[in-house]
């Protein structure tokens, strides 16, 4: 097994500044506010996008300007900097923003895959090597890390995030602003992160993106809110507002999240961004009269910066001559943002060297990282009868499906504007890996496209596809299934392309788009060796799948190195030990599925226990937290100790994990909790640690976590807080979701 890691230190450059003190900061920011008017004011709260059609240089030239966003290139960042700097009165430098979600020009998997790898380390390396390439071509912020837990698998944007678990989200929360923004805010080599989108954006009507969301009380504090309060402890600096009303207030200008949770509660010092054109959409959603009245709104709830809709711009300064602003709020909208830039140390050094970003860039340990991080996300999903490894010496080999050969969605969505795939298809990783001994048959089969275009196939010529004729696609069919018949061994690399998932990219089907499942019948119906990888966004229903294929490799969107990491598990050059952070579904009509919800009072195993679904078994095709490896492991029956606490004391759970097998694997050892009884039902199960092990062959290891009351509390509507009930716990210790390996604890007053 290939298990080298590259170091961070040898990814991060030499520190050019110490971290600047807050004083000094405090002091500078008043004084530059002493001299600011209320334009330039106004300006700093203002984000210019730079699309074609749009005027960055004349905004800035007029009054300066906050933030430019959705530009790469390092030349025009250096000239709308000299004009900041040298053209404006006060010479206030400009951020350069973009969503650097999961690479700028190495990419790395999926968010939703990085959750899958359960290594927080792993997702804190992997950013800061997204950060070091996007700061050294000239950026300062992205719009990163996305926070929503998603627990519809037809929202599109369950693809940015870290799937349905709060607690989970929130370990991958903090990682990922620690990668993007390194020891503080400033560090060399590193971003201003901002968390999104603030909140509940992950829980739409339907799953359709952007529609309203609707969220009780206690499920808003106990589920959505948790990963935005873990970035900020860790210091994040900016958030991004939601596009859609929450229970019939937009986040845009909602008080209640804007300032008494994220201000007054979590004391946040940052700024927060609408979403694109998210001020004035106040008015689209019929919330604000006019762009004035949205532009007051906004700011007064706790928005700072107005993200490419000038709103801010056109209304803001009059609103204050005439006094609709109370005194002082433009300054204290405007004071984080200047104190940004300050510890960024624009205003020492405000260009980029163009020239050095190269060596950055091509530096080959990102790649190396990439491939790690692509091997250590991926989920074995079904393996009978030992189909996998593959042994390089049998062939030829069939690799068949559309997405097999196609970097574009090898990378997956959202990766930077004008990027340029240079992925490594699953294709050309299978031909490396099996050299030219063996032959390798490829035929795509008939595509795959979207029903409608995707909104950023404007942005990028790389997106778009071409319609396939019904005759060329029965072509395509046939010579797929000539393909299978001449091979010894099926690989069919099945799924999404990259757009298929993402921003308004919601789905009512979750089963493989066109043709595949067709082809996948008529291929197994051949009786060779089978071997499904799925490259994906969300879960998909794959009931015949997990019934009728030998092996399934959930692969997600593996990034740059796809094509290699899937041939080094295939191969069995690395062993897979990803887990779901998701549930699979077995229909779309079945979600939201999750797996922390609440007991009925006729509970799944109860004798007048009816199915949830009289037509079909409602029981998720593969729980949260599953995943199988080439070899297996054995627990012992956890121990708690003390067996009784306090409220507010600490109990330690431990466990034996043992690997059984034959070969070196990883294991992801999971803690679930359930209180039997309290002021409020709890859900049946909630993850509350975890922690991924690597074991060699026969290797036991004692892997322990604590419970204290940070595990044990929830937010109560009823008390209208954070509560510790004493009550009995169930504890269970194992490798999902579904684990019958328990203990019990019980919290005594």
């Amino acid at each position: 097994m290939r298990t080298a890691w590259v170091a961070l230190s040898a990814l991060m450059p030499v520190a050019l500044s110490a971290q600047p003190a807050d004083d000094d900061v405090e002091r500078r920011v008043d004084e530059l506010l002493a001299r600011m008017t209320v334009e330039e004011k106004v300006g700093q709260l203002t984000q210019v996008g730079a699309f074609p059609g749009m005027d960055p240089e004349g905004t800035i030239r007029r009054a300066g300007a906050g933030s430019v966003l959705w530009l790469t290139d390092t030349e025009r960042f250096n000239a709308l900097q000299k004009i900041a700097v040298e053209e404006t009165r006060l010479g206030i430098p400009v951020l350069f923003a973009l969503d650097v979600i999961h690479g700028y020009e190495t990419i790395f998997p999926v968010p939703l895959a990085m959750a899958a790898s359960w290594d927080t380390d792993l997702y804190e390396r992997a950013q800061a090597v997204a950060a070091r390439e996007a700061r050294a071509v000239g950026l300062h912020w992205t719009f990163g890390p996305m926070l929503d837990i998603a627990r519809d698998a037809r929202w599109g944007r369950m693809v940015e995030g870290a799937g349905e678990d709060p607690y989970l989200g929130s370990a991958m929360a903090a990682a990922q602003v620690r990668g993007f923004q390194g020891a503080y805010p400033g560090s060399p080599g590193h971003l201003i992160a901002c968390a999104k989108h603030f909140a509940g954006y992950g829980a739409p009507d339907g799953g359709r993106d952007y529609e309203s969301v609707y969220i009780p009380e206690s499920q808003l504090h106990n589920v959505y809110l948790p990963p935005f309060r873990a970035a900020v402890d860790a210091g994040v600096g900016s958030l991004m507002s939601a596009y859609m009303d929450l229970n019939d207030v937009p986040a845009t200008a909602s008080h209640f999240l804007l300032r008494e949770v994220l201000r007054e509660e979590w004391g946040f010092e940052g700024f927060v961004v609408s979403d694109a054109f998210g001020v004035a959409n106040l008015v689209v959603q019929g919330f604000a009269a006019d762009g004035a009245d949205a532009a007051v709104r906004a700011l007064e709830a706790g928005t700072n910066f107005d993200m490419a809709s000038d709103t801010f711009g056109r209304h803001l300064a009059a609103a204050a001559s005439d006094g609709r602003i109370p005194a002082g709020l433009l300054d204290e909208a405007v004071r984080p943002i200047l104190a940004a830039k300050l510890r960024m140390g624009l205003f020492e050094s405000p260009y980029t060297d163009a020239s050095a970003a190269a060596a950055v860039l091509e530096d080959p340990a990102h790649r190396e990282l990439a491939r790690i991080a692509a091997r250590r996300s991926m989920v074995l999903l079904r393996n009978e009868g030992g189909a996998l490894p593959l042994s390089r010496d049998e062939g030829p080999i069939a690799v068949i499906g559309p997405v097999a050969d196609s970097p574009v969605d090898m990378e997956g969505s959202w990766t930077v504007f004008n990027h340029v795939p240079s992925a490594v298809t699953i294709l050309q990783g299978i031909r490396d890996a099996v050299g030219t001994g063996v032959g390798v048959i490829h035929a795509p089969g008939p595509q795959i496209k979207r029903g409608s275009p995707s909104m950023f196939e404007r942005f990028n010529p790389h997106l778009r596809r071409e319609d396939q004729s019904p005759e060329d696609a029965e072509a395509a069919f046939q010579e797929a299934l000539a393909a299978a018949r001449a091979a010894k061994l099926v690989v069919m690399v099945l799924g999404e392309t990259s757009q298929m998932s993402g921003e308004a990219a919601s789905r009512a089907s979750l089963d493989l788009p066109g043709r595949q499942q067709e082809l996948l019948e008529a291929v197994a119906a051949l009786g060779k060796p089978l071997v499904m990888v799925l490259v994906n966004g969300r879960p998909m229903t794959i009931t015949w799948a997990a019934e009728n294929v030998p092996a399934i490799l959930e692969a997600w969107q593996p990034g740059s190195e796809a094509g290699h990491a899937v041939a080094d598990v295939l191969f069995g050059d690395a062993n897979p030990g990803g887990k779901l952070p998701v549930t699979f579904p077995r229909a779309a009509a079945h979600a939201p599925l999750y797996y922390a919800h609440n007991l009925s009072h006729q509970p799944e195993g109860s004798p007048n226990y009816q199915p949830r679904y009289w037509d079909g078994s409602h029981a998720p095709l593969y729980p949260f937290g599953y995943g199988l490896s080439y070899t297996s492991f054995e627990y012992s029956s956890p121990t708690v100790a003390p067996e009784s606490v306090a409220v507010g004391g600490t109990a330690t759970v431990s466990v034996e994990v043992r690997n059984a097998g034959e070969v070196a694997g990883d294991e992801v050892v999971q803690l679930y909790v359930h209180q039997r009884a309290g002021s409020a039902s709890r859900p049946v199960r909630e993850l509350k640690g975890f922690e991924r092990v690597t074991l060699e062959p026969g290797e036991t290891r004692t892997v322990s976590f604590e419970l204290g009351p940070e595990e044990l509390r929830y937010w109560s509507t009823a008390h209208g807080d954070w509560i510790q009930d004493a009550a009995a716990f169930e504890v269970w210790v194992g490798g999902d979701s579904t684990t019958e390996n328990r203990a019990e604890l019980t919290v005594t007053e």
